[in-house]
């Protein structure tokens, strides 16, 4: 039991912060073996690019995002814009059709983003594609940032920041951001190291040569499309100075939401990217692989669980010194998770507590999305989480 007990918690540890910590030493070795300056385009040597932007029932942000689209900044004459909406029922479609500087591709039938990004794929002959949310809005230069980086021809695509707003009054959803900017900082060293492991889609660029369409059936076809190309030898990049800014989740419940969803399509992208599992064709890429994602999807979770309960048995057999404190510690974290729980139905906010509370919904979600995942229930029609 002992020794159930450590690994779990080495395993739970390794997931969350080991990682990070070794893959921080990784970097400044590389830094100090292999130092290199990377390879970029100027603003007027920028390849033609295409901005999909897949939509569904936005009328209440499209407005606003298109005045967000024809703001950024791009060489005249190579930027194309695209906006897909998917089933749309309101006045989406009505509101792009009047922006001649647009090409509408709207579809009565409501198939889900890739179906809509499928569509729009056949419309593009430009050399890069950038894919971002109808709800997220994107710097000036954004697409600068992403597109100037194609100078290298190992670089197969490039993933900008997500940034999650949350004003001073926010409640336990404020995690969402915090959680973030930990997942960006990850995602910082990843690149240096070799390759981010998948991109967000609020926003990505890739080579329109390198892709190839996903299964109309996958629920984060985001990462799919990334890690099929980096499963092909090419590096994955990330720019912070290309970001896309949304607000938090409107409540706990609409975040927990769309977090079952994700470890749905977590578990989901294990089972389609097992040859990614494979360290001797790709050892850099399946070692950031399974360290940095599929650890979380899979064995995190119930690592947790079993290490709060094999802490218990120790306890209650007289483990020893160590072990009490350890069993006071998880006893603390997962009260402090349960207090914000309850607090946020109180509606009352206590920062402190976001954190524990935050990282603990997240793991249930895995759970969730995993249960829902083998049971057949996860549609890949996105329900939308309702933003504040």
């Amino acid at each position: 039991m002992h020794i159930f007990f450590i690994i779990s918690i080495l395993l739970v540890f390794y997931t969350y912060v080991g990682y990070g910590i070794l893959l921080y030493f990784m970097i400044l070795v590389k830094r100090v073996f292999a130092p290199g300056v990377p390879k970029v385009f100027s603003y007027q040597e920028l390849p033609t690019c295409t901005l999909i932007v897949a939509a569904f029932n936005e009328q209440d942000f499209i407005e606003e995002k298109i005045k967000n689209t024809l703001e950024l900044n791009y060489p005249p004459g190579k930027l194309h814009l695209i906006f897909a909406t998917d089933g749309s029922t309101d006045r989406t479609p009505e509101i792009v059709a009047r922006y001649e500087q647009i090409q509408l591709m709207h579809s009565s039938d409501r198939k889900g983003k890739i179906a809509a990004v499928h569509r729009a794929m056949d419309h593009v002959d430009t050399d890069l594609v950038v894919f971002t949310d109808a709800n997220t809005f994107l710097n000036a230069d954004a697409l600068f940032h992403l597109c100037k980086h194609y100078a290298d021809e190992r670089i197969g695509g490039v993933a900008g920041e997500k940034k999650v707003y949350a004003d001073k009054h926010a409640d336990a959803t404020a995690g969402e951001g915090i959680y973030w900017k930990y997942e960006s900082k990850l995602k910082e060293w990843d690149s240096e190291l070799h390759t981010v492991v998948g991109a967000a889609g609020e926003l990505f660029s890739i080579r329109r040569s390198l892709y190839v369409p996903v299964p109309q059936q996958s629920v984060l076809d985001d990462f799919m499309i990334s890690m099929r190309i980096a499963e092909k030898g090419y590096r994955i990049i990330y720019e912070p100075k290309a970001f896309a800014q949304e607000t938090s989740s409107a409540n706990i419940g609409e975040e927990l939401k769309r977090k079952v969803r994700i470890g749905a399509g977590g578990i989901q992208s294990v089972v389609w990217l097992k040859s990614l599992m494979n360290p001797f064709k790709h050892p850099v890429l399946t070692f950031q692989y399974i360290s940095h994602r599929v650890l979380r999807w899979t064995l995190a979770p119930l690592a947790l669980i079993a290490g709060y309960l094999s802490n218990i048995i120790i306890v209650t057999q007289r483990g020893g010194d160590v072990y009490y404190m350890l069993f006071l510690l998880q006893t603390l974290f997962y009260l402090m998770a349960l207090s914000g729980l309850w607090l946020e139905k109180k509606k009352i906010r206590l920062k402190i507590l976001f954190v524990p509370y935050y990282f603990c919904m997240m793991n249930y979600a895995v759970l969730a999305g995993t249960y829902r995942y083998f049971l057949g229930k996860q549609s890949v029609i996105w329900e939308k989480a309702v933003r504040k």
